[in-house]
């Protein structure tokens, strides 16, 4: 008799470490009508870029299929089917409806709550309960990890950020209660330790210390466990099976190397312009793209189907000086219609958007089922105001991306009546997961048009 499908969530054991499998043939079920109502799950990410974009270079003049990439968004060419350019969108809490100044700190809080913060900057804080948090609640027991927050600049909680409002408000777009922010890990090394420990924090912890000592991989560790798996399945799953040891290396490696480097400029006695942890790149464009791989090796082992992302803290006054920009973000996004000021902060845009093409090219690399993993995801990448020189919280910057398991049709700019609630845009994302919620912040109703 055939071997029974292998189950979903078979791991590779080791000391110390678990790890998660692609899927694979061998865990479709045997019979064709059951293999008929086998379904990828659905995952879902959310991408933040701060202070807003110059919307001349990012908004499509066509509409529909028949659409040109502005310069902005020429990173996505490869990509273009794969996507939704959506405007007219508005998060109306990001206004300051009769609370003042503070719109980048009320940008970020309210880019997934849609609720109004409470004007603080002590640890009096609220707002309300993030998307991805109401997802995480609904199906994240499904999954090793119910949600993970990722960030790549270093964030405080504490302090005033923004003409009256706590750090936290421009530092978190993830809220698991409306007085609790969820935090984002900025180090990848902990993040890759994270998603490959073993459960028992003990074993874990002596797997990490021996594999230094020993300057082992954990594939090391996994190795036994992996052979035996190889013997009772296919060709074609042996093939993804090496193809993604190999990927799980490749990123370990570059960890380590961003490790040493770190190491190497903190003994030749360079002082850097804040304290970089362990492991986490000199190089912004480095650091990002570890951390969106994290992401890409989270939702193809399905360890969690729940993500976020902050490219920067809202209000983020970084220089790009591998842009040859020498002015913070920040100060530029006051442009005053200034052309110079205007080309700098179109570089910024799309040095971030070519961040996120980098992403869903790792995404749409991984086979799963008849298609690739982007298929059965849902991705939103987009900024919490329009233009950052007059505080827009109308018409927002915003590009879906993935087929939600085919409940989207993608390749296509879509505009939506002026003031159309962006929570609309949320609990739709909700419901194509599978969590029948009705309401969410301002939302008024699902949106109508993405299955197309």
């Amino acid at each position: 008799m055939p071997n029974p499908p292998l189950n979903r969530r078979t791991f590779l054991h080791g000391l110390g470490v678990t790890m998660a499998l692609p899927f694979l043939e061998a865990m479709l079920p045997r019979t064709a009508s059951a293999a008929a109502t086998a379904h990828a799950p659905i995952r879902t990410a959310f991408f933040y870029v701060p202070n807003g974009v110059n919307t001349t270079d990012w908004t499509p003049k066509q509409f529909g299929a028949d659409f040109q990439l502005p310069y902005i968004l020429e990173p996505l060419q490869p990509h273009k089917n794969d996507v939704l350019v959506l405007t007219g969108l508005a998060q109306d809490k990001g206004r300051a409806n009769g609370d003042g100044a503070g719109d980048h700190a009320r940008a970020a809080s309210t880019w997934l709550t849609g609720a109004q913060p409470l004007k603080s900057e002590s640890s009096r804080i609220r707002v309300g309960v993030s998307a991805d948090q109401v997802m995480a609640a609904a199906i994240g027991r499904q999954t090793r990890f119910p949600s993970i927050e990722l960030g790549v600049e270093p964030a405080r909680q504490g302090g005033k950020c923004d003409s009256g409002y706590a750090c936290a408000y421009s530092n978190n777009i993830s809220w698991r209660s409306d007085t609790t922010p969820s935090g984002a890990e900025t180090n990848p090394r902990l993040v890759f330790e994270r998603l490959f420990a073993s459960a028992n924090p003990k074993l874990a912890n002596e797997a990490t210390a021996r594999r230094e000592r020993q300057r082992k991989s954990i594939l090391d560790f996994v190795l036994e466990d992996a052979r035996t798996l190889s013997g009772k399945i296919g060709g074609s799953d042996k093939q993804k099976l090496d193809e993604y040891l190999t990927a799980v290396r490749e990123i370990e490696q570059r960890v380590e190397a961003a490790q040493r480097s770190v190491a190497a400029v903190q003994h030749s006695g360079v002082i850097e312009a804040y304290e970089v942890p362990e492991a986490i790149p000199e190089s912004y464009e480095q650091h990002a793209r570890l951390q969106l791989d994290m992401i890409a090796l989270a939702f193809q082992t399905d360890s969690t189907r729940i993500a976020t992302c902050m490219l920067a803290n809202e209000g983020s006054n970084r220089s790009y000086r591998n842009l040859s920009i020498t002015r913070g973000h920040h100060e530029l996004s006051h442009h005053q219609g200034n052309a110079e000021n205007l080309r700098q902060i179109r570089e910024i845009n799309r040095f971030h958007m070519r961040q996120f093409a980098y992403l869903l090219g790792k995404l749409k690399s991984m086979p799963e089922g008849d298609g690739t993993v982007l298929d059965n995801t849902q991705l939103l990448y987009g900024a919490a105001l329009a233009d950052g020189n007059r505080h827009e919280h109308e018409n927002l910057p915003l590009i879906l991306a993935g087929r939600g398991g085919g409940t989207i049709l993608t390749g296509r700019h879509m505009r939506f009546p002026s003031e159309t609630p962006m929570c609309n845009l949320l609990l739709t994302m909700m419901n194509k997961a599978g969590i029948a919620a009705q309401r969410h912040g301002d939302s008024t109703g699902t949106l109508r048009g993405l299955e197309g």
